[in-house]
């Protein structure tokens, strides 16, 4: 019989100033701070067992065993609780999301934000959110952000207890909306960890992480003061250069597809003609489109029509990673 139980959800992500190469690949102490929204109405929910009678970690993904690397990945998260933790448990972990893996949001930083409030209160350790933030980033770089809601920053720092993430204001604070442009699901041949390992080999990463700095700070601004021209001139230029470090990189990561350009190229049209609307690709080519509250309903429309674009999965402003008793979030 299992000796402890706790479920979680957490809501993905999308970064406005990227993440892109570490420091120190181990420990996920990134190469640059970054800067993200936390999206609403999309979650992950972990539902975590303490069984002594485990021999090893168990992952179902909606309902099915998960593949063999998404095990090890869990596990290797386990095994960092474990020795903080001191209890030599194993885990049946039972994972399900509402938007589908393959669209471009950041299921892993979902997965990861609500693992590691599940197992930080099934094995006793801290859950204030800064320490909750430096847990999730072990999983996943991006899921120490998903532990917060609204705008939030990961300063990078040097080492495990200097990297975590920072809310900059709440989720009220400005009404954005993503609107997610799925393209393609199918699941990447190069996965975002192993692009991170590759980013140094460009010779264009000693650039973009030199002038990180002052965009998160334009950002940042841009934010606070709910300027939504200023964010999309630094959003796609930040968008951008993370691209253009992947296509540099040994061997090149080329994740943009015909229809991404259609996409981009459209948005920026949008904008010229007055719409407030902007757009920003993580590692993958489905495209962010972000826009105020009051055009999402056009600028989803709009998008629907566009040739390529299967979906468009649209996600307000969201909140923290939570606990939660019963099968919804509140």
């Amino acid at each position: 019989m299992p000796i402890r139980s706790a479920t979680a959800i957490a809501h993905p992500n999308i970064a406005l100033i990227k993440y892109w190469g570490n420091l120190d690949d181990e420990w996920t102490i990134p190469s640059a701070n970054s800067l993200s929204m936390t999206l609403g109405e999309l979650f992950t929910k972990i539902h975590l067992i303490a069984d002594e009678q485990l021999e090893c970690d168990l992952l179902m993904i909606d309902g099915a065993l998960a593949p063999p690397a998404a095990q090890a990945r869990v596990s290797q998260f386990l095994d960092y609780v474990r020795v903080y933790s001191g209890k030599a448990l194993f885990c049946r972990i039972e994972s399900s999301s509402n938007f589908p893996r393959g669209s471009g949001i950041a299921s892993s930083a979902a997965a990861f934000a609500a693992l590691a409030l599940a197992s930080a209160k099934v094995f006793g350790l801290p859950t204030d959110p800064q320490e909750l933030s430096r847990l999730a980033r072990l999983g996943s770089g991006s899921a120490c952000r998903s532990i917060y809601g609204g705008f939030v920053e990961w300063i990078g720092g040097q080492d495990h207890q200097s990297s975590y993430a920072i809310p900059i204001a709440p989720p009220q604070h400005w009404a954005l909306v993503d609107c997610v442009c799925v393209i393609s699901t199918a699941h990447k041949s190069v996965s975002s960890r192993e692009g991170h390992r590759l980013a140094k080999t460009s010779p264009l990463q000693p650039c973009r992480v030199q002038s990180a700095p002052q965009r998160l700070e334009i950002c940042r601004r841009a934010i606070l003061e709910r300027d939504f021209e200023q964010l999309a001139q630094v959003v796609e230029l930040d968008s951008n250069l993370m691209h253009s470090v992947m296509m540099t990189s040994q061997p090149p990561l080329f994740y943009w597809q015909a229809e991404t350009f259609v996409v981009m190229e459209e948005v920026r049209r949008w904008r010229s003609e007055g719409e407030a609307v902007c757009y920003t690709i993580d590692a993958g080519p489905n495209v962010h489109v972000l826009t105020l509250a009051e055009c999402a309903q056009k600028i989803q429309d709009r998008l629907s029509h566009l040739s390529g674009v299967q979906e468009v999965i649209v996600a307000p402003v969201g909140g923290p990673a939570v606990f939660v008793e019963d099968e919804k979030p509140a």
